[in-house]
């Protein structure tokens, strides 16, 4: 796929060019790397994953050798560059992700990365048949065999394998977790969100949403709840077994990550740091009230479907990072609509040129890899650099647009009783 050719011979090729010509260290780049050693070192050896000295390890393997802030070109260095990068790759997440990597300790990390570059390609797999499940869309193998693929194709989810970023395995938590609810398995459910929360940022609207939408019907769902709890409570107390007063390191962990990250929600980059908090809580809210019906929707509804993947595509746009790779998590809601548009539905123009604008935004990362790789041999190397950075230009615009057509979608589909614009449409 075009994709996979860009990321591996033409933007692998511009950022070992920018490396060298900035003598910026390169090591395996591997976001698996910093928890995987901080796992091995505390389980095997009861070291502190979140002290200075597993940081300097860290980075040896990630970027080559250890950070050194009297370097200019060094990511923690006292006047970065802009175009640096800022991560000190510091084990800043829970301490129980280790119990997730366990069984990988005993491996060299090279096997480890292999392993777990296959397995992330079968998630991308999995998650789309796991999502059509959910928003009970029968569709015929073939049909969701090339959704599959395309979903391995799309350029977050290339990123992210590329990385080997747990992101992806957090996506792949909630859509089980969101199959397990369609099918009636509440317990194993709640189980499965309480492992995505080895994320946090990425999880708690999901987490918040869902133990909403169980107390809106106690006595059917409390074994979600149940579930939930109870593989909390052995995450949180093994935890605290393997490294007592992890939790204080913990927060300490993400404090030191987004100072020397600074990193931003979409809604800030784009609209500035006061605006793009205002329209934050601005989202929020719409999404609170977009979903309050939804909250007594069994999970065997497509409602039910429909209100997990405007809150996904909410934790993308508040979620105080702008990597590509959270993406993943707007896929159950580019579906809906996807299914929404081929339903040949009735809908306002505004409506219909809105997706259009989204839908160009979504295939603009295929559009210009297809560009690039076509021209590849007769791009001179000043021209690589200046273009080779052109299939991430939706970046920022597409996860507002699914989000707004999201919402839009769920506010006309939450409530009979309410004038639908669809039918508004139908009657002109």
């Amino acid at each position: 796929m075009s994709t996979w050719f860009y990321a591996n011979y033409i933007l692998r090729a511009q950022q070992i060019a920018d490396a060298a010509a900035h003598q910026r260290p390169r090591g395996n780049l591997s976001d698996l790397y910093p928890r995987w050693l901080g796992a091995r070192e505390l389980l095997k050896h009861g070291r502190n994953p979140y002290s200075p000295e597993i940081t300097r390890e860290i980075q040896q393997g990630y970027y080559g050798r250890p950070l050194d802030p009297s370097r200019a070109d060094d990511p923690h260095s006292n006047e970065p560059r802009s175009d640096e990068p800022k991560d000190q790759q510091a084990f800043a997440y829970p301490a129980y992700v280790v119990f997730l990597l366990a069984p990988t300790v005993d491996f060299p990390f090279d096997k480890v990365q292999i392993a777990f570059r296959w397995l992330l390609i079968g998630l991308a797999v999995t998650t789309i048949f796991l999502w059509l499940r959910v928003m009970r869309w029968n569709l015929s193998c073939w049909w969701a065999l090339v959704l599959a693929l395309l979903m391995v194709g799309w350029l977050p989810m290339v990123q992210g394998i590329k990385l080997q970023q747990l992101s992806l395995l957090v996506a792949g938590f909630l859509a089980a977790c969101a199959a397990c609810l369609s099918g009636g398995w509440l317990f194993l459910a709640g189980g499965l969100l309480a492992l995505a929360t080895i994320k946090p940022q990425l999880a708690w609207p999901v987490v918040l949403w869902l133990l909403i939408w169980t107390i809106s019907d106690w006595r059917s769902r409390w074994r979600l709840a149940f579930g939930f709890g109870l593989v909390m409570l052995l995450l949180l107390g093994g935890a605290e077994l393997v490294l007592p007063g992890w939790l204080r390191m913990f927060f300490a962990a993400i404090q030191q990550y987004h100072r020397y990250t600074q990193n931003q929600s979409v809604l800030a980059v784009l609209f500035g740091s006061i605006l793009g908090r205002i329209l934050e809580v601005l989202c929020f809210l719409l999404c609170a009230f977009s979903l309050r019906a939804a909250r007594r929707k069994p999970a065997t509804s497509a409602a039910f479907g429909r209100s997990v993947g405007l809150v996904l595509a909410l934790t993308v746009v508040l979620v105080p990072m702008f990597a590509p790779y959270n993406q993943v998590l707007l896929a159950p809601s580019i579906l809906l609509l996807l299914r929404s548009q081929i339903s040949g539905q009735p809908i306002l123009p505004a409506i219909r040129v809105a997706r259009a604008v989204g839908a160009v935004l979504l295939l603009w990362p295929w559009i210009a890899t297809l560009a690039l790789c076509a021209a590849y041999l007769w791009l001179t190397p000043e021209l690589r650099q200046r273009v080779y950075m052109l299939p991430f230009y939706s970046n920022f615009m597409l996860p507002v647009f699914v989000f707004g057509l999201a919402l839009l979608d769920t506010w006309m589909n939450s409530d009979p009783s309410m004038p639908n614009p669809s039918q508004a449409n139908a009657s002109i």
